[in-house]
This record gives C-alpha cells, structure tokens and sequence, in this order.
C-alpha cells in the first residue's frame, strides 16, 4: 500500500509515517518546512517534499506510483490543496486515528494507550524505554523525539503497541485499547470541548472501550526521578508494565524507569543550565516548576528563570484566571506572546501583560520578545549560574536551541 503523509515532518505525522513504513508500507509525503522528524525522515530515504503544499507533489506521486490512502495532520484546513486533490482522484483521506486502527488490525497487536491532559507524552517514552531496555519487543507510536530511537516503530515480534493517545478532536475514542492508561484530566481545548462536562464524558467514554485502566496511580517510592510529576508519570509506567508482563521483575522495572533519560521538549535538557518544556496549561506549567525547583535546589543553581510561550488564544480566554499560582518557586519569568494557531477569529488577542496581571507572580514577570536583547538577558543569568527552564508548545523551542545549543 502507497500512503501519502501530508503534514510528515511534524512529531503528529512522521512517527506514524516511520511506524508505516516498517510495517512494510510504500510512505512518501509533504510539509511546508522541515521539522522535527525531519532528520530522521532522510536517514530512512522517505521521499519528502518541502516548501508550498499546492497538490504538485502529490500530483506526482499519484501519476508515478499512485496513492492509496492520505493521512493528514489536524492542522490542516478542510479546502487545503493536498485534500481536495485526493478527494477528486478518489483516495482514501483520513487523520491519523483511522490509519493508526487499520495498521493494528492487519498486524494482530494489543493496543496499550497512554491518555490524558498532561503527562502523556512523558509516560508513554517510559513505557516504551522499559519494555525496550526490558528485552520485549515493543511496536510503539510517541507525539516527539526520543533518544533511544525513532519516534515510531513497528517490530513484528512485539505483541503490543504502545501508544500516545490524543484528546485533541476526540481522536482517540477511535480505538478500543487493551490496557489504557489515564495520566491526568484537566480541562483543555477548548475550541474542541464546549465543556468541562464534555471534556470528562469523552475521557469516560474511552476509558468504557478499554479492557484494562489504569488510573489514579500512587507513586511508588522506589521511583526516585527528578519531579513529582515525573514520579507519577513512572509509576502509572510501572503499573502498565506489571499487567502485560507480571512475570518480570518487580524492582529490575523500578530500576529501568530511574533510568528513564527523558524525552523531547518533555524537561528536556539541551545545554547546561537549560531545559525546554512542553508545557503550556497552567496546572502543567505548575508541576513543571515544582520540577524545576527541586533541580535548582539539588544542583545549587542561584535561581530559576522561566520562560513562557502562551499556546493559542482561544485557550489563553478560557485559562487565564487559572494561572494565579502556576509560575510561584520561579524566582523570574519571561512571557512571551501567545503562539496562535487555530483561533477564534471573534476573541480579542489577550496581550502578555493582561495574562501577567492574573498572577501572583506578576512583580517577579517581565514581557520580552524573541530578539538578540533578550537572548543576552539570558546568556548573562546563565553566566551567574541560573537555571532556565522555557515552557511552551509554539517556536520558542527552536529559538531557545538556535541560541543556547553549541
């Protein structure tokens, strides 16, 4: 089967397109500019077309080879050209969730879903990390980077495929796991869910499809990882891996999870001093500075510098008044302008000074930009020992690596 990845350098697409392709699948696709995978993407020699998505590569690959089935990113609008081309030569065109089903169908595996408003990305690196360092062969799908391998991968003598399952227009009630995994819920996209009421019911109902759940984990002691957040997120890792493979070791487990050496933008350290984050939900951006403070004060660092790229404005609207306490321990925060992508053209844009004035922290908070005076305020706290700590889902990461990554 020929499938086209419209949107393929992105950590949404191109794990999955990694994982296709060595389930035996012909895989070529398209992106406005190289991202994350993109890398990766070229050492596997996928064919990979950067630049306007107009329909003229993917004209192409329909002409030379033919296309069988598009998979495409959320991000894309319904009149996009990719789209509407396929649509007219009467391809199959889906988001990931429907591929993601057929994949597990036609290769018999048990599918181990890892849900929830935060931490999933987190837990489901660990349970992969586990399973691999553990010698159980594992096929699995994960939204970033991980050193340890691709960000997808399909290993035929694995019975399981361990999964990050996305909330984000309720993608993730298309499977039925076998063991699911519920990290946290904490109300989020808005532009998706109405409600909080709505937000819960769709966790509730992808919890009714699963076989096994595993929720509301105590941490386990023997954990003894940087973070409370980060504690948690492995013993729920724990847990997943004590009912597939009861046979294992119960503190060879614990030992590989202390192991676990992270994964990308998740407390990533990318320099001395200074770590990139995920994080852009107020109770995230709390548990992440709670992180930080434990590592500032471990370490000996003269203070914590947070830097924050709000995500989209339609969430800054419905979590502005929850960010009170979210940034208290950070001894100085840097806020950045809210990256905007899939907006409510009617809402006002919320500037970093009106969301500044809703914390309690607002005397120790600066609004800056990304320019060069910025990035020499930066250099000179990291001079005096400070540790810096960006937390967003947007561009800053790249900026951050651009400047401070040798």
């Amino acid at each position: 089967m020929n499938v086209y990845f419209s949107g393929i350098s992105g950590t949404g697409i191109g794990p999955l397109a990694e994982l296709a392709q060595d389930a035996g699948f012909t895989i070529f696709g398209s992106d406005l500019r190289p991202g994350a995978i993109s890398d990766e993407l070229r050492e596997r020699q996928i064919d990979v077309y950067y630049g306007p998505q107009d329909g003229d590569f993917l004209r192409r690959k329909i002409s030379e080879s033919g296309v069988d089935w598009l998979v495409y990113t959320s991000a894309l609008p319904a009149d996009h050209a990719e789209l509407q081309i396929a649509r007219e030569a009467g391809i199959k065109c889906t988001k990931r969730d429907e591929f993601i089903a057929e994949l597990i169908k036609q290769k018999n595996l048990k599918m181990i879903a890892v849900a929830g408003t935060h931490g999933k990305t987190t837990t489901t690196a660990m349970i992969i990390w586990a399973l691999t360092q553990l010698n159980i062969p594992v096929s699995y799908l994960v939204g970033t980077t991980i050193s340890w391998g691709d960000g997808g991968k399909y290993d035929p003598e694995s019975d399981y495929f361990v999964y990050e399952a996305d909330e984000y227009d309720r993608n993730f009630l298309a499977y039925h796991p076998y063991v699911a995994a519920i990290t946290c819920i904490d109300y989020d996209h808005p532009d998706i869910y109405p409600t909080v009421e709505d937000y819960r019911a769709a966790f509730d109902k992808f919890m009714s499809q699963s076989q096994i759940v595993v929720k509301n984990t105590t941490v386990n002691s023997g954990i003894t990882l940087i973070g409370g957040l980060r504690r948690q997120d492995a013993s729920i890792a724990l847990e997943v891996i004590e009912k597939i493979a009861p046979e294992l070791d119960f503190q060879k487990i614990i030992d590989v999870l202390n192991d676990f050496p992270g994964a990308g933008r998740r407390f990533e350290r990318i320099a001395d001093g200074i770590y990139s984050d995920y994080g852009h939900h107020p109770n995230e951006i709390a548990s992440t500075v709670k992180m930080a403070v434990e590592l500032k004060e471990r370490d000996g660092y003269a203070g914590l510098a947070v830097i924050y790229q709000p995500h989209q404005n339609t969430r800054q609207h419905e979590v502005r008044h929850e960010y009170k306490h979210a940034f208290v321990g950070s001894d100085k925060i840097f806020w950045l302008p809210t990256y905007l992508t899939r907006e409510n053209p009617d809402l006002p844009i919320l500037n970093p000074e009106e969301l500044i004035d809703e914390t309690e922290t607002k005397d120790q908070t600066e609004a800056v930009e990304l320019n060069a005076e910025f990035a020499e305020k930066i250099r000179q706290l990291r001079n005096e020992n400070w540790l810096i700590v960006l937390m967003t889902a947007g561009p800053a990461d790249g900026w951050l690596r651009e400047n401070f990554v040798n």
